[in-house]
C-alpha cells in the first residue's frame, strides 16, 4: 500500500492505538513486522498513520499482542478498513487539514459533547453567524476562504439529518448567547435557530446562566467526541494555531469532568430553549 504524505486526524489515531497495543504487549516493531512480513520501517509508519492497514492486518496484530478487548479490536479493524470518501474531503486542498478531521470526527463519533463560552456551537451556526465568526480574525482571510469556510461549517450540520442522526449535548455559557456577532438582528435570527434546533429529539442543548459564577474550563471551547468504544474517545479544543486533540486517558477523564460540571450546573433543556427566547426578545 502506498505511504500518506499528510494522514488525516483519524488514521493517525489508528496508528497511535496500533503503538499503544504493541507497547502494552511488551512487543518490538521487529516482532509486529515479522508477524506482517515486513521491515520494521513500514511498522513506524503504520503505527504514526503515514501508511495505510488492512482489517485483517489489525486483527493479526491484536490476537498475537493477545488483546481481548474484541470490541476495541474490532472498533480499530472498522478504522482500517473504513476508507470512503468524506464529504469533507471535497474541501481537501482548499481549507486546512484541522478544520476536515473536525468534520471526520464528528461523522464518526457514536455520541457528542460541546462546550462554548463565547461563540455558538459551530454545529449550529446560521450563514450570516458564521460569516461574521469567520471574518472577525486576524489576518483577515481572503474573501474566498471566508466564504469555503462558511460552506464547510455549514455542511457539518449533515450529522443531524443523516439516517442516524448524531446524538448531541451542547452547553451554552450565557455570555455566548450575548454577543452580537454580526449585529442584533444577525443574533436573533442565531438564537431562534438554536431553539429549533433544540427541539430535535437526539439535539440538548443546556445554558450555563453567568449567575452560576466560575466554572472549569472557563474561556476553553471544548468538543467531546465518543467513539464506539470508551478507549476511542477524543478531545479537541481550539486553538490560535489550530485544533488539538488528545485522547490520553489522563486528558479524556479531566474534560470529562468537566463536563459533568457543566452538566449538573447548566438549566434543563426546555428551561434552556425559554432562557435563550428571553434573551431575544431582550436584544
Amino acid at each position: 500500500m502506498p505511504t500518506r504524505p499528510t494522514p488525516t486526524e483519524r488514521q493517525k489515531r489508528l496508528g497511535a492505538e496500533l503503538r499503544k497495543m504493541r507497547t502494552a504487549a511488551g512487543a518490538t516493531t521487529e516482532y509486529a513486522a515479522g508477524l506482517l512480513g515486513l521491515d520494521r520501517t513500514k511498522i513506524s509508519n503504520m503505527e504514526s498513520g503515514i501508511r495505510p492497514i488492512s482489517p485483517e492486518r489489525v486483527h493479526t496484530l491484536a490476537s498475537n499482542y493477545e488483546c481481548s478487548d474484541r470490541r476495541y479490536v474490532d472498533a480499530l479493524a472498522e478504522m482500517a478498513g473504513n476508507r470512503d470518501r468524506g464529504w469533507w474531503d471535497h474541501y481537501r486542498g482548499t481549507l486546512p487539514q484541522g478544520l476536515l478531521d473536525i468534520a471526520e470526527l464528528e461523522w464518526s463519533a457514536a455520541r457528542l459533547r460541546t462546550a462554548q463560552t463565547v461563540h455558538i456551537p459551530g454545529l449550529l451556526h446560521t450563514e450570516e453567524y458564521a460569516r461574521t465568526v469567520f471574518s472577525a480574525v486576524l489576518p483577515p482571510l481572503p474573501r474566498l476562504e471566508v466564504e469555503l469556510r462558511v460552506a464547510h461549517r455549514l455542511e457539518r450540520q449533515k450529522v443531524f439529518t443523516r439516517d442516524v442522526p448524531l446524538d448531541y449535548v451542547g452547553y451554552i455559557h450565557e455570555a455566548a448567547l450575548r454577543m452580537q456577532f454580526g449585529g442584533r438582528k444577525v443574533t436573533q435570527a442565531q438564537l431562534d435557530h438554536l431553539c429549533t434546533a433544540s427541539e430535535r429529539d437526539h439535539v440538548a442543548l443546556k445554558v450555563i446562566p453567568v449567575e452560576r459564577g466560575a466554572f472549569p474550563g472557563a474561556g476553553h471551547a471544548l468538543l467531546y467526541a465518543e467513539g464506539i468504544v470508551p478507549q476511542l474517545d477524543t478531545v479537541q479544543l481550539d486553538s490560535a494555531h489550530g485544533p488539538e486533540f488528545m485522547y490520553s486517558e489522563a486528558q479524556l477523564s479531566k474534560y470529562r469532568t468537566h463536563l459533568d460540571w457543566m452538566d449538573k450546573a447548566a438549566l434543563p433543556p426546555k428551561e434552556s430553549r425559554d432562557f435563550i427566547h428571553h434573551i431575544a426578545r431582550q436584544l
